[in-house]
């Protein structure tokens, strides 16, 4: 994975020293399925199961640039998957922060918890994981400092721009078949600044 981080660094997708850190420290080979534990270097999205995937590494840079997790950050990460980002937020917001994982596939949440037990980060109460529908966000542990989610939605849901602090950032690929990166910046009570990055492909978001 060095190597894969290093090209990243070069190419310009990683930049902050916190970033940096947590993903030589969180290794993506840990989060894999047996059978694609050698794919673990490659720059493309890897499949868990139930028709989910992985993240790119790129893309996972990509959208952690523009979140700027930082130390004592409350992070909801939707769409938890395999905990490779759970964990890597958890490394960054470290236990003074809280990660909320959420899946809304029993078997994904049980599969990420288990990945992101070999860091500790569950056992030191960093994480947490739960079964729900993502869109709907989580009411009682809001508001939080950032919103990630890792599967695309046809619009932004409300209740996401609701649960964010002021001062708080959510990023959110939107769209059907082809998606923008979506940068929201909550800057007032019901005021937002909105940036768009084109040309992305995710898995879309499962709602009940």
């Amino acid at each position: 994975m060095s190597n894969l981080i290093e090209q990243l660094i070069q190419q310009g997708y990683l930049k902050t020293p916190e970033i940096i850190n947590a993903f030589y420290k969180i290794k993506r080979k840990d989060f894999l399925l047996p059978e694609f534990q050698e794919e673990a270097e490659a720059n493309y999205p890897l499949p868990i199961g139930f028709g989910q995937t992985i993240s790119q590494p790129l893309t996972v840079a990509f959208m952690f640039e523009l979140l700027q997790p930082k130390k004592g950050d409350k992070v909801l990460d939707i769409g938890s998957g395999s905990g490779w980002t759970s964990a890597l937020f958890a490394e960054i917001v470290t236990d003074q922060g809280k990660v909320f994982a959420i899946d809304i596939i029993p078997e994904l949440v049980e599969f990420g918890k288990e990945n992101v037990r070999k860091y500790n980060f569950v056992e030191k109460g960093i994480v947490e994981f739960i079964c729900g529908d993502g869109s709907k966000g989580l009411a009682k542990e809001a508001p939080f400092d950032k919103i990630h989610v890792a599967a695309a939605a046809a619009k932004i849901p409300q209740a996401l721009l609701d649960q964010l602090k002021i001062g708080g950032r959510l990023v959110i690929p939107v769209g059907v078949e082809v998606q923008d990166m979506v940068l929201i910046e909550k800057i007032g009570e019901k005021k937002y600044k909105e940036k768009k990055y084109p040309g992305f492909l995710f898995v879309p978001l499962i709602t009940k």
